[in-house]
């Protein structure tokens, strides 16, 4: 008879060890993303382009919502996207006096 109450008694302790593991990751506080704080969700255009001084193609990428533009190009050898620069057009928008 104790051999049949070991496989229960294990079988209760697993659990409320999972109980207690999906306690602790309901009540655990919620990183910025989830919250709404922080960028909003962006609204993305694309433009190509060319740069003085380049042969290769540009994409410019602009994030009206959060007023962010990132510029990038293919890199054959590496196969990848390598970023030429980035703005914060708010910031850029923003006059200053005397101008």
């Amino acid at each position: 008879m104790n051999n049949a109450r070991t496989p229960v008694r294990g079988l209760v302790i697993v659990n409320a060890a999972l109980l207690l593991l999906l306690g602790a990751v309901t009540l655990a506080p919620s990183s910025n993303a989830q919250r709404g704080g922080g960028r909003a969700r962006g609204e993305y255009s694309m433009v190509s382009g060319k740069v003085s001084g380049s042969s290769a193609h540009v994409v410019y990428l602009v994030d009206s919502s959060n007023q962010d533009l990132v510029a990038v190009r293919w890199n054959e050898s590496t196969k990848s996207l390598d970023s030429i620069g980035y703005r914060d057009l708010k910031d850029d928008s923003q006059v200053s006096p005397g101008r």
